[in-house]
């Protein structure tokens, strides 16, 4: 078996190029880097075939790919000394070769833009609508299971409490104990200029109470227990574990999506209080540290100026940042196409869109209560 191989002999521009050996398909992921490397721009081009032994269907397409290639560069091809089977062979594929495909130069400018706005505007719709539909689907699996409490699944919840919400609790509390410091430390440095040290008690109680402590609560739950639904239900779709669920009859919105929303509801207030503790603790050390405001004047400020409201507001806020924050989660995780890259992507995106709908509704929550004047 003699493995082929091409030779070329080139002067001005033309060149003769012989093919030697048995070209058949088995070699022909060899010798193609070699019959690429035929240079183009050639006026005239002669293929001998006289030292070819054999060729099947590969081999002749590769001779048909490499002629048309150096037609297209305005050479002239001329095929000599083939055997008439060979010629006849390399007649029949060079007639069934498929057109080349054209690349099609996209609209530019302004209708280049209006075109990507549009499959924006589409695609945004879309997931809109799907979100909203599975935002639905939840709420009625929750109100089902509320109606029927022998359907929750008690040993997922607990588990999702035990990683959303328990293990969140170091971290938690380190976030708002630094929060009450910087706070403090800086309120610090502006009001020793009016000689209004005292008033830090209540710039630091209604700023954890009410805005800071839950929301970065939020937030933080949003980056840990957000990203780490997306993560093991997406891994779940991937391995077609979701598909197999249904095929046996199981609802993946009761079996995964109601155990994970319920626990962040349950836990989130929990968490938020927890937060709200430490920034208040760290407040007070670092007035104590900084302004001399003793741990009891501290206390006693905060119980005559802070009004429980404060507290009461970030804890109605608590529920609902839960519930988005894991029906994103977990939407983000059902729409996994297929692949470890397709999971981190979506991981990533229900980070951002949790992060953003807890600030939104915050805002929102913000501008009700200052309507109604709490």
């Amino acid at each position: 078996m003699a493995e082929p191989s091409l030779t070329i002999e080139q002067s001005s521009n033309s060149a003769t190029i012989r093919i030697l050996g048995e070209l058949l398909t088995r070699y022909v992921g060899g010798v193609q880097a070699e019959f690429d490397k035929v240079p183009t721009g050639l006026s005239d081009v002669q293929l001998d075939l006289a030292g070819l032994d054999s060729i099947d269907t590969g081999g002749a397409w590769l001779i048909a790919e490499m002629k048309r290639r150096l037609e297209t560069g305005g050479a002239a091809v001329r095929i000599t000394s083939a055997a008439p089977a060979h010629a006849a062979l390399l007649e029949t594929v060079t007639h069934h070769l498929p057109d080349p495909l054209e690349e099609e130069d996209g609209p530019r400018g302004l209708s280049a833009v209006l075109i990507s706005l549009g499959k924006m505007t589409v695609s945004g719709w879309q997931s809109f609508l799907s979100a909203l539909a599975f935002f639905g689907e939840t709420l009625a699996a929750l109100v089902l299971t509320l109606l029927q409490p022998w359907r929750l699944r008690r040993a997922a919840l607990f588990s999702q409490m035990e990683s959303a919400g328990l293990k969140a609790v170091p971290i938690v509390a380190l976030m708002g104990f630094l929060i009450g410091v910087v706070l403090a430390f800086q309120g610090a440095a502006q009001l020793k200029q009016f000689g209004a040290e005292v008033f830090v008690v209540e710039l630091i109680a209604i700023s954890v109470l009410r805005e800071l402590g839950i929301l970065l609560t939020a937030i933080i739950v949003a980056g840990r227990s957000g990203s780490a639904f997306t993560a093991s239900v997406g891994s779940m779709k991937v391995q077609e574990e979701i598909d197999a669920m249904r095929t046996i009859g199981l609802s993946p919105i009761e079996a995964l999506v109601v155990p994970r929303v319920l626990a962040l509801i349950i836990m989130m207030p929990i968490l938020g209080f927890i937060a709200n503790i430490a920034g208040l603790f760290g407040g007070a050390l670092m007035s104590w540290i900084d302004l001399g405001v003793t741990p009891g004047m501290f206390i006693t400020r905060l119980k005559e100026t802070t009004d429980v409201w404060n507290l009461l507001i970030g804890m109605i806020k608590a529920p609902f940042f839960a519930l988005m924050i894991g029906v994103v989660a977990c939407w983000q995780a059902m729409q996994v196409r297929g692949s470890a890259e397709s999971v981190g992507q979506h991981t990533t995106a229900s980070v951002v869109q949790s992060i953003f709908m807890v600030i939104a509704i915050d805002a929102m929550f913000s501008i009700f209560f200052s309507e109604l004047g709490v």
